[in-house]
């Protein structure tokens, strides 16, 4: 068939307008698949978990021989410890669970093998949010530790303490104060405290507040929380918690008091200085004075180089 010239050039036309149309086509698909793809707003899942902790191990050793100073031919330190939480929020919702574990261990030539840390506690405190910074919360606390203990006096030693014995049990109703991310004050006017000494032999001298022979002693009272944890830089970190309890039966006017500080700068990616620094004030602990049997603030320091592993579900 031939062609009459109008119709080729028309057929030519077309021909040429569905190219370009194509070439459009093509440049289009080059340029959207250069694009990222927004992700909607409303497919975002808020974290409602944070996860954590942090890991310790500090070790020191000491040999001597005919060392003119003086001192142990002998010593061996080793402090560990081991800080979780797990920290739930959702809309006025909030739920924090701390728990800490530490163990230490020493051994020289003139004082023998003894442990110089011990102790485990969990925190697990609820809150509504009734302003931004205020929540009413109730809040659970157990605390005791691992092995037995034992208290020197020269070359003596004297049977003080074992697993639950004593151990401290807490349940506490009141309001949290949280001005930022780093701090957190928790009131409670009414709170009860159970106090366990399970040790039959411990039991049957009446430690720690308990009648002799009795296993447990309930108290009530008021209680205060103060918790406080920052990173004042890269290097510099602070983990501390303080808590005071007034009976309101026996004695309100003495506060028992528990408080711990962690101190830590990072030397490197894995080496850490740590300077743990506790202090505790138990008006049934009568342990000490020059006849065993007053209370007395307890000291414990320990400064230590070694390993420091943090880890987050950030």
């Amino acid at each position: 068939m031939k062609l009459t010239k109008p119709l080729a050039i028309i057929l030519l036309a077309l021909a040429s307008a569905n190219l370009h149309a194509q070439d459009k086509t093509v440049e289009q698909l080059k340029k959207d698949a250069g694009k990222n793809i927004a992700k909607d707003a409303s497919d975002t899942i808020p974290q409602i978990w944070k996860v954590g902790g942090i890991v310790g191990l500090n070790v020191s050793q000491a040999s001597l021989s005919n060392w003119a100073p003086g001192g142990d031919e002998f010593s061996l330190s080793l402090n560990s410890l081991v800080s979780l939480y797990a920290f739930y929020k959702k809309d006025r919702h909030s739920w924090d669970n701390t728990f800490d574990f530490n163990l230490g261990y020493i051994k020289t030539t003139s004082l023998g093998s003894r442990k110089n840390d011990d102790r485990f506690e969990l925190v697990s405190k609820y809150g509504y949010a009734i302003s931004s910074k205020w929540n009413v919360s109730g809040l659970f606390n157990f605390r005791s530790q691992m092995f037995n203990g034992y208290t020197y006096a020269k070359n003596d030693r004297t049977f003080s303490s074992a697993f639950l014995s004593p151990a401290y049990l807490l349940l506490g109703a009141g309001f949290d104060f949280r001005p930022d991310q780093h701090f957190s004050l928790f009131i409670s006017p009414a709170t009860a405290r159970l106090t366990i000494v399970k040790d039959d032999t411990l039991s049957a001298k009446g430690l720690y507040g308990v009648e002799a022979g009795e296993h447990h002693h309930w108290e009530f009272g008021a209680f205060v929380s103060a918790t406080y944890l920052k990173a004042f830089n890269k290097v510099v970190s602070y983990k501390g918690k303080l808590d005071l309890f007034s009976n309101y039966k026996h004695n309100p006017q003495n506060v028992d008091l528990y408080m711990t500080n962690l101190f830590a700068a990072k030397l490197s990616n894995w080496l850490t200085a740590s300077w743990n620094f506790d202090l505790v004030y138990d008006d049934d602990t009568k342990l000490f004075g020059n006849n065993g049997t007053s209370p007395a603030l307890q000291v414990k320091s320990l400064i230590g180089v070694g390993l420091l592993v943090k880890f987050n579900n950030k």
